[in-house]
């Protein structure tokens, strides 16, 4: 896929775009070198700090998972059995793809690991590239989000049945003139 660069209406590292980014907009990552679509926000499901990467269930096929497995001996990813994720545009090292890990990184078995270094991000509803390093691919826990949905619905509630009061009190009132 070759990269169009009159879609792109500028590039900018500025926080302020990118905690706009932050609201779960909707936004597509690329390789930070050749600008190769590499997957979007919606195959994101969070960010490991402590590697400085983005969790994905799903990338594009431009992701090449590397045939040849390493096992890691020190660090963070200590006694991992991994492969390295590549561009196919320009053969980057994007991150990694843990294949076997200990009790404590069980949870990242399968998932794409792409260091956030490597990675752009152009954010849709503003047309704008940022660094991956500069955004927050945190996510809610699922019962933040439940909750808050049922805060919404509560208070919409609430007010629905306000205004279902007014009107029988008014409808009351005007049956008695």
């Amino acid at each position: 896929m070759e990269f169009d660069a009159s879609v792109l209406m500028h590039r900018t590292d500025d926080i302020k775009l990118a905690m706009e980014a932050e609201r779960r907009s909707l936004m597509t990552l690329h390789c930070e070198q050749c600008n190769t679509v590499l997957g979007d926000s919606l195959g994101v499901c969070g960010e490991l700090k402590s590697l400085d990467s983005i969790l994905c269930l799903k990338v594009t096929h431009d992701v090449i998972i590397s045939q040849d497995m390493e096992s890691v001996l020190k660090g963070e990813m200590a006694h991992c059995i991994c492969s390295s994720l590549k561009c196919s545009g320009c053969r980057r090292v994007l991150g990694t793809v843990i294949h076997s890990a200990p009790q404590h990184l069980a949870m990242l078995r399968s998932i794409f690991l792409l260091h956030k270094a490597n990675i752009s991000c152009y954010i849709l509803n503003s047309s704008t590239m940022v660094k991956a390093s500069t955004l927050s691919f945190d996510m809610k826990p699922i019962g933040e989000s439940i909750n808050e949905v049922r805060r919404q619905f509560q208070a919409q509630f609430n007010q629905m049945s306000r205004i279902k009061k007014r009107l029988a009190e008014r409808s009351a009132a005007s049956e008695m003139h």
